[in-house]
């Protein structure tokens, strides 16, 4: 009888041994991956190099392992003394609300934590006041940002959002609804569920993070994958009314993969658009969507916007509408790719804020007299909005119409700054 008893209890213990090892592999797995990654191109983009050369992961080995992986970089500059490990979970705990596989296996007393307050999962990482903030530059933050909830909203993987382009409002409902996905009538428990969505406008639908909607609606023709805040820029362009019957000559001057030149179009359809930017790739990718989103009738031309434009190619002045969307930190997007967070240097703020004046210095002598001109970042950081709206103001004596500071933090989306100004007659 103790022999039988002995034997049970050994074949229950090999496999609670074989399942914390499985999961000590996930841990071992992404410490290994952290420790070769050093921040010199977008981790998702590592990440997919490395599985495709290490065949032995399955699907949900990969899913593990990049989500260890993140909860790693979500920590942003807090825990930094911590080991890689020892941080993994510590980000694992701070980004779970609900049971983990992982932490149930490893750390059970922290896994029973996971829906305490934040505050109190810090206290079971460490008693000290040390830890340091996840976004340490508080300091540096534009006008009204709610410095703490920022920082939490680092541990939230943002939402994915979808905006239905004019009259495609019935075959994207329908689609969705065919591809299984299901509206979670405002229930902020499902919205995280897979095949959960939730309509937060008439045309704006946000859905999980890890949502893949390949072959479920044409993309750029039906719908744009556009942030939530990316989306409300539309306030912005809707001032821009000219109130004539011909064409709005428009500029879009750093159009990076064009999606707020397809949105200007969605609102203002009549008008004769040149999108420009440095990168001949970023242009080419540009091409192929403006030919799903039906935009033809363009002038595309590669630019260093930091040096001035010839006028042979861009007389001036020539715009009613020009759309500078900036290079800039990205900070207000760090939230889908907290690795830019874990990795960036304070001093990149100056550089920034030095490659926005000569952009715009560069840009604004192409604007018309009543022309508009829309400054976009999505930066939090006050030197490259607040302080940019000031120099544009004193140096260009363009009269501002609308500021404003789009908060993604609070809504699961991405945050942005936008500025509208219009070139007054002399």
């Amino acid at each position: 009888m103790f022999e039988k008893l002995l034997e049970i209890f050994y074949d229950r213990f090999s496999v609670l041994y074989c399942i914390v090892s499985h999961y000590h592999s996930y841990v071992n797995s992404a410490t290994a991956i952290l420790r070769q990654y050093k921040g010199e191109e977008p981790f998702a983009s590592y990440l997919k190099k490395y599985f495709s050369s290490h065949k032995k992961y399955g699907s949900k080995d990969r899913k593990q392992v990049s989500h260890l992986c993140y909860c790693f970089f979500r920590l942003g500059k807090a825990y930094i003394e911590l080991e890689i490990s020892e941080r993994i979970f510590a980000g694992l705990l701070l980004c779970s609300t609900s049971s983990n596989e992982v932490l149930s296996a490893i750390r059970p007393a922290w896994n029973e934590s996971v829906a305490l307050p934040i505050e109190r999962k810090r206290l079971l990482i460490s008693s000290s006041n040390e830890e340091g903030m996840i976004f340490p530059w508080i300091e540096k933050l534009s006008a009204g940002i709610d410095a703490i909830q920022f920082n939490e909203s680092f541990l939230i993987q943002p939402n994915f959002f979808l905006r239905i382009r004019p009259g495609q409002e019935k075959q994207v409902a329908e689609k969705l609804l065919t591809a299984g996905y299901m509206n979670a009538n405002g229930n902020e428990e499902k919205d995280d569920q897979q095949k959960r969505i939730r309509y937060i406008t008439d045309h704006c639908i946000a859905l999980p993070g890890a949502s893949n909607l390949e072959g479920v609606i044409e993309l750029d023709k039906e719908a744009v994958v556009q942030d939530y805040n990316s989306q409300k820029i539309a306030s912005f362009i809707e001032l821009v009314r000219p109130g004539r019957s011909d064409p709005v000559t428009i500029w879009d001057c750093c159009a990076a993969s064009g999606g707020k030149s397809i949105l200007v179009k969605d609102i203002l359809d009549d008008i004769h658009l040149t999108v420009s930017d440095i990168r001949e790739t970023i242009l080419s990718n540009l091409k192929k969507r403006f030919q799903k989103a039906g935009i033809h009738n363009y002038k595309s031309i590669i630019m260093d916007l930091s040096l001035r434009a010839p006028d042979s190619v861009l007389p001036a002045p020539n715009y009613d509408f020009i759309l500078c969307d900036v290079p800039c930190s990205g900070s207000g997007t760090w939230g889908r790719t907290p690795e830019q967070l874990y990795y960036f240097r304070e001093k990149a703020i100056d550089t920034y804020a030095s490659l926005q004046q000569k952009i715009v210095a560069n840009v604004v002598p192409y604007l018309k007299t009543g022309g508009y001109f829309l400054y976009i970042t999505c930066s939090v950081f006050k030197k490259e909005n607040d302080d940019m709206v000031e120099f544009i103001r004193k140096k260009f004596r363009l009269r501002l119409l609308k500021m404003e500071f789009l908060k993604g933090y609070d809504k699961k989306a991405d945050s942005m700054f936008a500025a509208l100004f219009t070139a007054s007659a002399p």
